[in-house]
C-alpha cells in the first residue's frame, strides 16, 4: 500500500516511479529517490499525527536552517510549488538526501571519536538555536508546545506517563507524586530558562555522521520548548555508559559556543525527558517489541523519578 502511495507521490514532483525505493520503515515511511539534481528523500508522514499547517511549518523551519548553513535536508517544493502534498490521506514531502549514516542505535555509538562527536553535536544544537532565534517564523507557522502542560499538564504531548498499563499501583504513585513536584519546580524556574524552537528528537537514529560533519533529520517532533530539553534529548540515552560524564561535558562544551549549562538543571531535564517515553508508548505497546519498550521507557524513569522525590 505504502509503495502505490509513494509512485503516486513521485509524480507530483515530476520523479519517476521506478526511480523509488523504500529505505526505512519507521514512525514515517521514508523512500530515496533518484533524481538529476541529486537523489531526495520522499516522506510518507503518518496520517493524523501532524495538521497540514503544522507540517508546513516545519518544511519552512527547516528550510530556513538549510539556508542559514546547517547541515539539514532542504525541503525540495512539488511541481506546483508545494512543500507538503496530499495522497489520500497521507501528507507527503520530499527533502535533500544528506549523505552520511546514523550515528548510532538507542545507546549504542557508532563513530571512530565519541567526544569529538559530542563537541560537534553541541555546537550543532547552538548554531540551531542560534539561527532559529535570528528568524520571524510566518504568521500562520504553528508546531507543538514542549511547555509545563507538554510535558507534565493533564495532558502531556507524548500522553499521561503516569497510566502506562505497564506500571504497578506503587510504580504508578512514583510517576504521580514525581509529576506534582516537577510541574511545582518547573513552573518556579520557567521563566528564566531559555525557550523556542526545538528539534526535541536528537537522538542517535536522526544524526547522521560524514566524516566530521554531524546532520540532524527528522523533525518531526520539533516545537516551541525548553533548549536545556534538547540536550537531555541525546543525553538520556547515554546515563548508564561509562564514559557519561565526558560524552556530557563535551556536548556542553560545544554548546557553549550559544551559552553556558548549569548541569544539576540540565540533570533535571534528563528526568523530564526520561517521563515523557512511558507515555509515548503507550498507544504502541500492540507493536512488535512494544511492550519490551515500554518495561524499558518504565526502568529508565523510574530510578531518576525516585531519586528526585528524595532530594
Amino acid at each position: 500500500m505504502s509503495d502505490h502511495i509513494a509512485h503516486q507521490a513521485a509524480r507530483l514532483w515530476g520523479i519517476a516511479p521506478d526511480a523509488v525505493q523504500l529505505a526505512a520503515r519507521r514512525e514515517n515511511i521514508v523512500y530515496r529517490a533518484q533524481t538529476a539534481n541529486g537523489d531526495v528523500a520522499l516522506r510518507l508522514h503518518r496520517p493524523g499525527y501532524r495538521t497540514a499547517h503544522e507540517l508546513q511549518s516545519e518544511m519552512q523551519w527547516m528550510q530556513h536552517l538549510a539556508q542559514g548553513g546547517l547541515a539539514v535536508p532542504l525541503p525540495i517544493a512539488s511541481a506546483s510549488g508545494a512543500l507538503i502534498e496530499m495522497v489520500d490521506d497521507t501528507p507527503i514531502s520530499v527533502l535533500q538526501w544528506l549523505p552520511g549514516a546514523p550515528s548510532g542505535a538507542g545507546d549504542r555509538l557508532d563513530v571512530s571519536d565519541p567526544l569529538a562527536f559530542a563537541l560537534e553535536l553541541g555546537r550543532s544544537m547552538a548554531r540551531m538555536h542560534d539561527l532559529t532565534d535570528a528568524w520571524t517564523p510566518p504568521a500562520d507557522f504553528t508546531r507543538p508546545s514542549w511547555d509545563l502542560n507538554g510535558l507534565l499538564g493533564d495532558q502531556p504531548l507524548w500522553g499521561p506517563f503516569w497510566e502506562n498499563p505497564d506500571l504497578t499501583p506503587d510504580q504508578a504513585t512514583i510517576l504521580q507524586d514525581t509529576r506534582r513536584k516537577a510541574y511545582d519546580l518547573l513552573s518556579g524556574m520557567a521563566d528564566g530558562l531559555d525557550y523556542g524552537l526545538i528539534h526535541a528528537d536528537i537522538i542517535t537514529e536522526n544524526i547522521l555522521v560524514h566524516g566530521t560533519q554531524v546532520s540532524l533529520i527528522d523533525f518531526d517532533d520539533g516545537g516551541w520548548g525548553f533548549r536545556l530539553f534538547e540536550l537531555a534529548t541525546f543525553l538520556m540515552r547515554f546515563l548508564h555508559q561509562p564514559n557519561y560524564e565526558q560524552l556530557r561535558d563535551a556536548l556542553l562544551t560545544g554548546y557553549a559556543e550559544r551559552q553556558t549549562v548549569d548541569p544539576k538543571t540540565l540533570d533535571f531535564f534528563i528526568l523530564l525527558r526520561a517521563l515523557t517515553y512511558p507515555g509515548w508508548i503507550i498507544p504502541r505497546r500492540h507493536e512488535p517489541g512494544g511492550v519490551e519498550r515500554s518495561d524499558r521507557a518504565i526502568r529508565t524513569a523510574l530510578p531518576l523519578a525516585q531519586k528526585f522525590l528524595q532530594t
